[in-house]
């Protein structure tokens, strides 16, 4: 049985659905030879605490659940911020968590920079260090001979990536194409059905599909840093987000769904990628239409699904949730599992 003691960066959404993976899924973890020890959290709303014995995840989520906060788990030791906590915390994989920001990529981007630099593994669902920073973040993990794996940044928990690097790898993948924002998607589909743009976004608030800001949406940024990093894991770029051409729905009418409709196609907003002679080509994000028979225009509400095109299996599609709590908690838990299987057997 191989312990690895696990640091959370962030305990929001993503972090209690790790903790949800962790509590309801430990016996599929032992059969495995893992036991996952969460020896922090780090929270700077709900509260950062450490213990090197570990903390039940299933009383976090009580705790969270009766109290809205961390502070009172008995027996912990307080910490200080993210850093602070990578640098004191004795941990084998940090879980980066917190809110993407793809200004800066601040503070994940320098979370994940010091972790790696400490000598930590590190699994991140946050897009803005891995869009901005991956050949920087990349050589880091490989200077320091660990791992740096981002799952959960496109397509949520669906097994995107790690598809990718376990039976793609070899099939000369030289483009990538798919729907990779579910917001997006869910508003041209109400559209579709007769609602105007405003009503289609407030009706996905409403359910949590869209943020009260919803500008990383629907204006293309969160779909073009999937790109980013999908041009450079599958394809081996070196993208930063400013490198791919964005456009969003803002704009789209109801008569433009409709009259898509009346040439016989639909409005989806795509992202893709693509090699030439070996360069990495035309990142871009952009509203097409698309014919019905084309399996991105079938794709409805929030769903996401991307297509591999290869030389050795022509092209291969992958279809899930892009979002959800649950989904994305275990996107990190795939990760370390994949940690696992290369560097802790």
């Amino acid at each position: 049985m191989k312990t690895w003691r696990v640091l959370l960066l962030g305990f929001g959404t993503v972090g209690q659905g790790v903790a949800e993976r962790l509590r309801d899924g430990a016996a599929e973890l032992a059969a495995v030879g893992l036991d996952v020890r969460v020896v922090g959290v780090v929270d700077p709303a709900l509260g950062s605490i450490a213990r090197a014995a570990g903390l039940d995840p299933g009383r976090l989520l009580e705790m969270m659940a009766q109290e809205g906060s961390l502070r009172a788990y008995p027996d912990t030791t307080p910490v200080a911020g993210g850093t602070e906590a990578i640098e004191s915390i004795e941990a084998d994989i940090v879980f980066e968590m917190t809110p993407t920001n793809l200004v800066d990529g601040g503070p994940g981007l320098h979370h994940v920079r010091s972790a790696l630099d400490a000598g930590r593994h590190v699994a991140t669902t946050n897009k803005g260090p891995v869009a901005l920073a991956w050949a920087e973040l990349s050589e880091l993990a490989r200077a320091r001979g660990v791992q740096l794996r981002c799952e959960g940044t496109v397509m949520s928990g669906t097994p995107l990536l790690n598809v990718f690097e376990g039976g793609l790898v070899g099939a000369g993948v030289h483009s990538v194409r798919g729907i990779l924002n579910g917001t997006c998607n869910f508003i041209l589909s109400r559209m579709e059905e007769g609602l105007e743009y405003d009503e289609a976004l407030a009706e996905a608030q409403q359910l949590g599909y869209a943020e009260t800001n919803p500008s990383g949406d629907v204006e293309g940024w969160d779909a073009a840093a999937k790109v980013a990093i999908l041009g450079n894991i599958v394809l081996g770029g070196a993208l930063t987000l400013s490198d791919v051409a964005r456009e969003g729905i803002v704009g789209i009418g109801k008569g433009d769904v409709r009259g898509a409709a009346e040439q016989g196609t639909r409005l989806r907003l795509v992202g893709s990628v693509r090699t030439v002679n070996g360069a990495v080509v035309e990142p871009k994000v952009g509203v097409e239409e698309l014919p019905f028979d084309d399996p991105l225009a079938a794709v409805r509400g929030p769903g996401n699904l991307l297509t591999f095109d290869t030389e050795a299996l022509g092209p291969v599609s992958i279809a899930g949730p892009g979002a959800g709590r649950a989904a994305t908690g275990h996107a990190l838990i795939a990760d370390l599992l994949a940690i696992h299987r290369q560097v802790g057997l």
